[in-house]
């Protein structure tokens, strides 16, 4: 079993699947956790949030349903027993990829969001 645990968050892997670029740095991300190289937290808020954005940003459903397939096979589900932060992040939806990871003990948090600086120390 790998030792790092990494919750992505959905900008990421919104950019995987709407890139065009073979050596994508998204797409690489995805690639290491299919090849096992970590375990990939995922809570039921995180799982809804990759479909709602994926869907928003136009990815054909057939790949959505296949990477939900893989999460929900290949990763590491994370069931939320606390729901409270010190501090909360200006954007809601950053609550649930915080509060996964949290209370997944990732190692890893992958997100090109700024926004979640303050909280990963």
């Amino acid at each position: 079993m790998p030792e790092f645990r990494a919750v992505v968050d959905t900008n990421v892997v919104v950019a995987a699947h709407r890139s065009t670029a073979p050596d994508s740095p998204n797409r690489e991300v995805l690639s290491r956790w299919q090849s096992g190289e970590f375990v990939l937290r995922y809570s039921d808020d995180v799982l809804l949030e990759y479909i709602r954005k994926l869907v928003e940003h136009g990815v054909d459903r057939a790949t959505i349903r296949q990477l939900i397939r893989s999460v929900l096979q290949e990763g590491g589900r994370v069931v939320i027993r606390f729901f409270h932060l010190r501090r909360y992040p200006a954007d809601a939806d950053d609550i649930g990829i915080l509060l996964c990871a949290l209370n997944g003990r990732a190692t890893h948090l992958v997100s090109y969001d700024a926004g979640f600086e303050p909280f990963i120390r």
